[in-house]
Order: C-alpha cells, then sequence, then structure tokens
C-alpha cells in the first residue's frame, strides 16, 4: 500500500474539541434559519451581517473538505482557493461534532442538534438486539425516525414557509441516513457534480420567497479513503469540487448566496501506525462486540470484564489513544449531553485515537476498511476542523 505524504503540518495533529454552541456544525443551519426568518431560530454564527439582503441560501457540503485540506486543494483549484482566502466574499471555520465522521456529521448538520441528543453516534454503532449498524448502509432497520427523534432543520424551515430543496445522489433518496439527517423539502437528484450545480442552482432560481438549498458532494472524501490525499485521484476530485464552484458561483441569482462547509478533514495513516485486532489478542479478551470506525472505536464488554478490557487496551496503545469509559467521554463533553435512550449506542470502552494511529478490527468489519489509505473520526485538528466559505450576489 501506497501511503502519499498529505502535508500537514504539526498543528493539524493537536486535539481540537468541539466549539458546540459557538462555531460548530450544529451551529450552521440554526444560523442560516435565523436569517431567512424562521421563528425561533438563533443566528449563533452571526452570518446576518454578511448575508444581509439575502433570502435564498444554498449550504453545499463537500464530503472531505477539512481546513487542513484546503491549502493542499489550491494549486489544483483556484475558485477554492480565492474562496478560503475570502476574496469576494468570507472565509471561516468550523468544527465538527464528535465523532468527525460522515453520519454524525450530517446528522448533526441536518439537526441542528449535538450528537448526544440525535443519537448518531458513529459510523457503526450496535443496535438494542445486539446487531451492528452502519449507517451509511442503512435503510429502515430501525425506523430513522425513531433512531433519529430530533426534527431536522429543513423541516422547521418548511413549515416556516421557507422553500426547501435538498440535492444529492438519486441513490441516497430515502435511506436510512436521509430520513434521519434531511427529511423535509423537496429532494433532487443529481449524479455528478454538474447535475449538482444545475439542481442548485434550478431551486434558487425557482421562487422568490425565501429559500433553502442543501447540496451534498461525495467524491473528495471517497478518493481520500481510496487513495489517499494529495494523490493523484483525490487530485483530480479536488479540480471537480472547483469546477463545481465555479458554475455555482458563476450561475448564482441575485439575492442568494452560497455557503460551502465540510463534515470533517482526513489525514493518511501509515501502514507502521495501524494495529490490527487479529494480531493483538489481548485487545479482544472481554470483549462481546466493536463498533465504530479505526479512528475510534466503541468496545462493549461481557459482564464484569470493564477494567480488564480498559487495563489491556491502555496497555498495548499507551499515548497513541484515549482509552476511556463511556461516563468519562460523556463527561467530556465530546457529545454534548446524552439521554439514557442514547446511551447503549457508546460503547463501554471508547477509544479515540491520538496522531495518525488506527485500529483495524481484521474479521468484525469488511476487509475494505483495512484497505483505505485515509481515515477521520478522531479529535485531531486535521479531522475536526472544517472550513466555513461565503459568497453572496445581492442587489
Amino acid at each position: 500500500m501506497r501511503v502519499p505524504p498529505d502535508r500537514l503540518p504539526a498543528a493539524a495533529l493537536l486535539p481540537t474539541r468541539p466549539a458546540y454552541g459557538t462555531g460548530s456544525l450544529a451551529d450552521l443551519l440554526p444560523s442560516v434559519s435565523a436569517v431567512l426568518g424562521v421563528p425561533g431560530a438563533q443566528d449563533v454564527l452571526g452570518l446576518g451581517g454578511r448575508l444581509e439582503g439575502v433570502s435564498r441560501i444554498a449550504v453545499l457540503l463537500v464530503d472531505g473538505l477539512g481546513a487542513y485540506q484546503l491549502p493542499v486543494a489550491a494549486p489544483h483549484a483556484p475558485v477554492l482557493a480565492d474562496l478560503a482566502a475570502g476574496r469576494g466574499g468570507h472565509a471561516a471555520t468550523l468544527t465538527s461534532g464528535f465523532p468527525s465522521t460522515t453520519p454524525v456529521s450530517l446528522v448533526t448538520l441536518g439537526t441542528g442538534a449535538l450528537p448526544g441528543a440525535h443519537g448518531v453516534l458513529g459510523f457503526t454503532t450496535r443496535k438494542p438486539d445486539g446487531g451492528i449498524l452502519n449507517h451509511i448502509l442503512w435503510s429502515d432497520d430501525p425506523d430513522p425516525r425513531r433512531w433519529q427523534p430530533v426534527p431536522t432543520r429543513l423541516e422547521t424551515a418548511a413549515a416556516a414557509g421557507v422553500a426547501v430543496t435538498q440535492v444529492t445522489r438519486p441513490e441516497f433518496e430515502g435511506t436510512g441516513l436521509t430520513v434521519a439527517a434531511n427529511r423535509g423539502g423537496a429532494f433532487r437528484g443529481a449524479a455528478d457534480p454538474a447535475r449538482l450545480a444545475e439542481q442548485m442552482l434550478a431551486a434558487l432560481a425557482d421562487g422568490s420567497g425565501p429559500a433553502l438549498v442543501y447540496g451534498y458532494h461525495p467524491d473528495l472524501d471517497k478518493r481520500g479513503h481510496e487513495d489517499g490525499v494529495d494523490s493523484t485521484s483525490w487530485r483530480a476530485a479536488a479540480r471537480d469540487v472547483d469546477t463545481l464552484l465555479d458554475r455555482l458561483i458563476d450561475g448564482l441569482p441575485v439575492g442568494c448566496a452560497l455557503l460551502v462547509t465540510a463534515d470533517h478533514g482526513q489525514l493518511n495513516v501509515p501502514a507502521a501506525q495501524r494495529i490490527d485486532l487479529a494480531a493483538e489478542p489481548a485487545l479482544t479478551a472481554g470483549l462481546s462486540a466493536i463498533a465504530g470506525e479505526p479512528r475510534v472505536r466503541y468496545l462493549h464488554v461481557e459482564p464484569g470484564a470493564r477494567d480488564d478490557v480498559l487495563d489491556a487496551w491502555r496497555g498495548v496503545l499507551g499515548e497513541r489513544a484515549w482509552v476511556v469509559t463511556r461516563e468519562e467521554a460523556i463527561a467530556g463533553g465530546w457529545y454534548g449531553p446524552v439521554p439514557a435512550a442514547h446511551l447503549g449506542r457508546l460503547g463501554d470502552v471508547v477509544v479515540i485515537c491520538l496522531d495518525r494511529t488506527a485500529i483495524l478490527a481484521t474479521g468484525h468489519e469488511p476487509p475494505v476498511i483495512a484497505r483505505l489509505v485515509a481515515y477521520h473520526g478522531s479529535v485531531t485538528a486535521a479531522e475536526m476542523t472544517i472550513p466555513l466559505l461565503t459568497f453572496c450576489r445581492t442587489p
């Protein structure tokens, strides 16, 4: 496996806390909703001053485009580079929620709620029946409206008279994750970046009252996972993002704004920093199930085995990870308050990888996971820090 350099500075590997209530992904759609006049919504991010004269807003989420990936993409994406530099608009940063992984972030964005409240707490989590739910491959078991009970910001905006549209891949319509994150409003399928731009612009141009358009683009994240950040294919995906942005900016109607953000960043993980449970028998003793993903693991333990599991994992991992109890992870504020109904979705033990460590679970999850090059989910700045780039076309 070739792992290309991802050109991250040392600061990118420092732990970063989610800025809930001041500057996190959970604060974005409530702030947008406030600008659009949705009753009860608060403009936590202070978007009103930047969006004066705007009544129709498009929010584009580029999967995997963390703030620390912007300088890496810049040589291949001049439009993105201009936006990131604040030329012609405004550039800021937010944090994702925790874990910094796609399903958690999409639902955090879509609901404006903290992960503990909405209950989508990892890439995979354990269900009450003992099975493991992969939120990316989720259909209707469990029922997404029960598993994720918080109303989405698309629902509340639509109820307030805002024209709401979601634009994403056609195959995502009706999936568990889409229903959990973005139920409410119209759905438009877009199979490629050109169609995504076309459909987002059409939704912005359709009508004259307040409008919220949400668009999702997955390819940069996919190329990072498969080939690594700053690989040849990742650079090509960055150029595609730039073309998408160019089309959106060029076609943006008067009175509209484009906000560009992400769900998380990524970092490349060398083979020497991967720990496979299949090669470490001490790490599987006492476990009844393992969930999460390589950068954040949820360990469900046999009765009475928690302390032994904590000791074993701390002994093997040392300073490469924080190994804490469920209660310690919650008390640390990583999820926000977690209601009793959602506690079982977290492991009895939570393992949060530091630096570039990844914990593989060969035999417990699909082999493709171990073949990935870039990962995310944990607390480094590279994973947690995301951009918020704003471009307006006002009268």
